[in-house]
């Protein structure tokens, strides 16, 4: 851990010169003593680190000294810098590792690089959407993704306390298959007494990572057991069937919204009637009152009722007085 963060010292130095330790303190996570102990560390080891006073001073190495690593083309220099721009690996754990990844990459590049500079007109995965609308990645703590992280690539079975929905939080033991991120949310799939399991990284409260090897396959094709997964939850017990009649302009917002959708005719003007399916009654209610009138509930009666109940509720609340 130590050498790691002498390491990314270093490169921080080097790519942004002079920094008072307080500035380091902040970019490494530690205290102040800490650095400082890590600059005489460096100063050791010949690494030639230097320290000016004043208002303007702090911590900078010697003109010309840099850290050897060779053999990225333009190309693969952008690829990185902008996977490191990328929030979906915190799911997992590996946040601090990308970033002291992407410092070693950028101190690889040559003076003046242009890969530097492309990378910094691409944005991935902004915190909000266009609309403003701020968006929410899970938050695992250090120690239960670095423990689930190492069953995984270890092939360990793992003990995790899971805090299930509408549940008190309880310990399983599983066979830990891999570990999927999709929108920022991170999911653990597995097996337990060899049925299918997947958790929600973010739902697990504690990990331990047990000595015995996990009872699973060589090889696994991840993509085709999460579609696999899915498609099973999809189909929950309380899924529910609609008939929808949507304009051509929102279309597409109600096939995303849907589980599935089961057939569909157009008619000359473009409106389509879909048979779709939702995962429960609030989910089709809510994705049928967030269309508007751009849409319209045929069947089943009792959703024409929710959304026929919800407008004169909310048309009572507005009434002039």
């Amino acid at each position: 851990m130590r050498a790691d963060r002498l390491v990314s010292l270093v490169l921080l130095l080097r790519q942004r010169g002079r920094m008072p330790a307080s500035a380091l303190a902040r970019e490494l996570e530690v205290s102040t003593r800490t650095v400082l102990r890590d600059i005489d560390a460096l100063s050791s080891a010949g690494v030639p680190v230097y320290a000016r006073r004043g208002p303007q001073g702090g911590f900078a190495l010697l003109p010309g000294f840099r850290t050897e690593l060779t053999g990225l083309t333009h190309d693969e220099s952008v690829a990185l810098l902008v996977a490191g721009s990328r929030r979906g690996v915190q799911a997992f754990g590996l946040g601090s590792a990308l970033a002291s990844a992407v410092l070693k990459v950028v101190d690889a590049l040559p003076d003046g690089h242009p890969a530097v500079a492309v990378a910094e007109r691409l944005l991935v995965d902004p915190d909000t959407d266009l609309l403003a609308r701020r968006l929410h990645p899970d938050e695992v703590p250090d120690d239960v993704a670095g423990p689930v992280r190492r069953a995984v690539l270890d092939g360990r079975r793992l003990r995790i306390r899971y805090r299930a929905a509408d549940e008190e939080p309880r310990w399983r033991t599983v066979d830990p298959v891999g570990l999927v991120t999709v929108r920022e949310q991170g999911y653990l799939l597995a097996t337990r007494a060899g049925e299918d399991r997947t958790y929600r990284l973010s739902r697990i409260t504690a990990a331990e990572v047990l000595p015995e090897p996990a009872d699973r396959t060589e090889q696994v094709d991840l993509t085709r057991a999460w579609q696999e997964r899915s498609a099973r939850f999809r189909a929950g017990p309380d899924q529910v069937r609609v008939t929808v009649r949507v304009s051509p302009t929102h279309r597409d917002v109600l096939a995303r919204t849907a589980v599935a959708v089961h057939s569909e005719t157009v008619d000359d003007g473009g409106t389509s009637r879909l048979d779709v399916a939702f995962q429960d009654r609030r989910h089709a209610e809510w994705a049928l009152w967030d269309l508007g009138p751009h849409a319209d509930a045929l069947a089943p009666p009792w959703l024409r009722t929710a959304l026929h109940d919800r407008a004169r509720a909310l048309a009572d609340r507005y009434a002039e007085p």
